[in-house]
């Protein structure tokens, strides 16, 4: 994945459509499937829980399955793109660690995971209005680079791939 800059006020009012699109559609069938189903197979203790239940996760499912076959779509272009690079950010966290260790050793592949990582999470924090650790990224950027200038590795986010992260 290549970081890319998007703009942050267009980014956020399609988030929020999505996310209250999403909802209401949800809702909505949620209501219509579940309201379907206690017509079609009455309980006569009144209790309709489980109508509502699968209601819900029909809606869910459709909603899901909306939002899948949409995600290309031009107008989720800045939505979808923020949703690769959380999944991108979470595989390497995953693995932090591992990395953290390999880059003290001096593994490129490692440094360059770092140094991904701290880019993107910048930029993701910035998009969402998240700065409260923005020093503490700091101070982790300027030991990262420390660590390249040690090992004499030019650190550059679009030498970075997903696959890099295997041998960890």
């Amino acid at each position: 994945m290549t970081l890319t800059d998007i703009d942050k006020v267009r980014y956020r009012r399609r988030l929020n459509h999505v996310f209250i699109g999403s909802g209401l559609a949800l809702a909505a069938l949620s209501l219509l499937f579940s309201q379907l189903l206690i017509a079609l197979f009455p309980d006569p203790s009144g209790s309709h829980f489980h109508w509502n239940a699968l209601g819900v996760l029909v809606a869910a499912a459709i909603v899901g399955m909306g939002l899948s076959h949409y995600r290309h779509h031009s107008y989720l272009t800045e939505v979808l793109y923020v949703w690769e690079l959380k999944r991108s950010l979470n595989k390497i966290t995953r693995k932090m660690r591992k990395i953290e260790a390999a880059a003290k050793l001096g593994n490129i592949n490692a440094l360059q995971a770092l140094q991904f990582s701290y880019a993107g999470s910048r930029q993701l924090w910035l998009l969402d209005d998240n700065i409260i650790i923005m020093d503490e990224l700091a101070v982790k950027q300027a030991e990262l680079d420390v660590l390249a200038e040690k090992f004499n590795v030019t650190l550059d986010i679009a030498d970075y791939e997903e696959s890099m992260l295997s041998e960890f």
